[in-house]
């Protein structure tokens, strides 16, 4: 996904339609993705050059809330994807021709007006797994807390310090698998006891007992304990029982090779109050 975001930041910079008549230089010029260290050289065209460093979650758009569908008796539960800042270097690396430092600058210029146009990437542009990505790809460009200290950057790269724009899009990268399984489902059962109808609830409920990087469990036995029932997980750790009365119970989760759990268990719940995380043994 971050091939194509970069893929994608190249078809905005290189789209000859859009910028040949505002932007002629910008539009003649090649667009890279280089490590501008002391070897790097752009060859015999007029480059851009748009250096990956820096990689990192963005904090402030975490969600922690699953997407629940159901489709035929089952719930399909995806968690929230990780959104993921890329900060890129952009430098201008202009060949031929006299005033290279002025036509580094007025290249500059171009790029920046631009990215900074595009808050949020246009979905014309959009690579590979990006299409149709939701939520729209934010992108800030020339941000006052990008590159700390230049001076040190380009040192650290042997390279002389040279004028650059740093731009930083953020991407939605799925990195937890989907879970599947039964859906919580109320059915009501009634009892006559001569002086009237008793109607009790019954939930169906079920879950997932996960371990280390939240892979499931097979063969697990979850106990019911306050009820005396009993489930074991498929291969992919989960369980499910059909009749359970709502309100407080207790649930545990046990397995050759890590250690037990108990916890308390609400019904109905959150399709996360009914997943159960072991620990292996020492």
């Amino acid at each position: 996904m971050i091939r194509d975001l970069s893929e994608t930041l190249k078809a905005l910079l290189d789209d000859d339609i859009a910028l040949v008549r505002s932007f002629p230089e910008l539009a003649a010029a090649q667009i890279l993705f280089e490590r501008p260290d002391e070897r790097f050289s752009p060859g015999a065209l007029t480059a851009v050059n748009l250096f990956l460093y820096d990689l990192r979650e963005d904090m402030q758009l975490r969600s922690n809330e699953p997407i629940i569908t159901r489709n035929n008796g089952q719930s399909l539960i995806q968690r929230a994807p990780l959104r993921v800042a890329c900060s890129y270097l952009v430098t201008a690396w202009p060949v031929g021709g006299t005033d290279l430092a002025l036509q580094e600058h007025r290249l500059l210029s171009q790029v920046l007006q631009v990215l900074a146009g595009s808050p949020r990437i246009s979905d014309i542009y959009l690579q590979g797994k990006l299409k149709d990505q939701e939520p729209p790809l934010p992108m800030i460009t020339a941000q006052t807390d990008g590159l700390k200290n230049p001076h040190e950057f380009w040192t650290a790269i042997g390279n002389k310090l040279r004028p650059s724009i740093t731009v930083t899009a953020t991407i939605s990268m799925p990195v937890f698998a989907d879970v599947t399984g039964p859906l919580v489902t109320t059915r009501f059962t009634g009892f006559d006891a001569g002086t009237g109808v008793i109607e009790e609830t019954l939930v169906q409920i079920g879950g997932r007992v996960l371990g280390p990087g939240g892979q499931g469990i097979g063969g697990a036995l979850v106990d019911l304990v306050d009820m005396g029932i009993r489930a074991t997980t498929d291969a992919e750790g989960r369980y499910s029982f059909l009749r359970v009365p709502t309100g407080a119970h207790t649930i545990r989760a046990a397995v050759v090779g890590f250690q037990p759990v108990t916890q308390p268990l609400v019904v109905p719940g959150r399709p996360e109050d009914y997943e159960v995380n072991l620990t292996p043994l020492p």
